[in-house]
């Protein structure tokens, strides 16, 4: 069934009424609650279109959380006319990206596991999209201390059928698209089955798939973490926006998010 578009367009009135109904029923992401989603099921053929609704945004630092059964569909931005299909020779990995794009294997990180890739992709002029990387080693998650947490906001979730492993703190994987609250709000998309924090709030946003077990984790997108920026840090290729509008915008009508979110439902993993 076609998802119902829903303005972005609210009162101030509204607004708050809907930080308090988030707010309420926010928990884990994936675990339930509701989810703000930017676009409809307009995604070109061809593309993944999982099914499901979209609940209206939440404004300043709400935090919404995403659950399977109130996933995005494919964001409304215009796709590509033309692609092309990825793949190793080994056939481990493959996604479709747009004809124009460039899909470029280079050396894995140090301290990955034995047939480890690294797969860059980028645009026609050479800017940087996105990274796999498969074959990474299981790693704990930096400290967070509690007065660093910081409110987030899950723009865009959609789920995506990946081998993943499971666990109290994981969730089925999605195609996400996040931000954190700093001076600016800082999103980041990519593949992940991690919840970020049960509390609306988190040090970072891990863009992470944990693999089954002895078989690596993997990560599709710009960056493996975003967090919160300091004014002195260099924000790219992390996204930010000064309001959670803009990052709405970004999500629902841009071609460049159009073009990333079909390229990272598209990819298939051989583990």
């Amino acid at each position: 069934m076609r998802a119902k578009r829903i303005p972005l367009k609210f009162s101030v009135a509204v607004l708050g009424a809907l930080i308090v109904v988030a707010t309420a029923g926010c928990s884990s992401e994936g675990k339930g609650g509701p989810v703000w989603t930017a676009g409809s099921n307009s995604a070109a053929p061809g593309s993944a279109t999982p099914s499901g609704s979209r609940t209206a945004p939440p404004s300043g630092g709400s935090t919404a959380s995403g659950s399977p059964s109130a996933a995005s569909t494919a964001t409304a931005g215009a796709t590509a006319s033309a692609w092309k299909t990825y793949s190793d020779a080994a056939k481990k990995v493959s996604f479709d990206l747009p004809s124009d794009w460039i899909a470029q294997s280079v050396t894995p990180d140090a301290g990955s596991m034995p047939g480890a890739l690294k797969i860059e992709v980028k645009d026609a002029k050479g800017g940087y999209l996105a990274t796999l990387h498969t074959g990474l080693p299981s790693a704990s998650p930096a400290d967070c201390n509690p007065a660093a947490k910081r409110p987030y906001t899950v723009v865009s979730s959609v789920p995506i059928d990946l081998p993943h492993a499971d666990g109290d703190s994981m969730i089925p994987p999605h195609v996400v698209f996040r931000v954190i609250q700093g001076y600016k709000f800082f999103g980041s998309y990519g593949i992940t089955n991690l919840m970020a924090g049960s509390d609306g709030q988190a040090c970072q946003l891990r863009n992470l798939v944990v693999g089954p077990a002895g078989k690596g984790n993997y990560y599709f997108g710009d960056m493996p973490t975003v967090h919160a920026f300091a004014t002195d840090e260099v924000v790219a290729p992390a996204k930010s926006f000064d309001t959670l509008d803009q990052a709405a915008k970004y999500v629902d009508q841009s071609s460049e998010f159009a073009n990333v979110q079909r390229m990272l439902l598209s990819l298939k993993v051989n583990l």
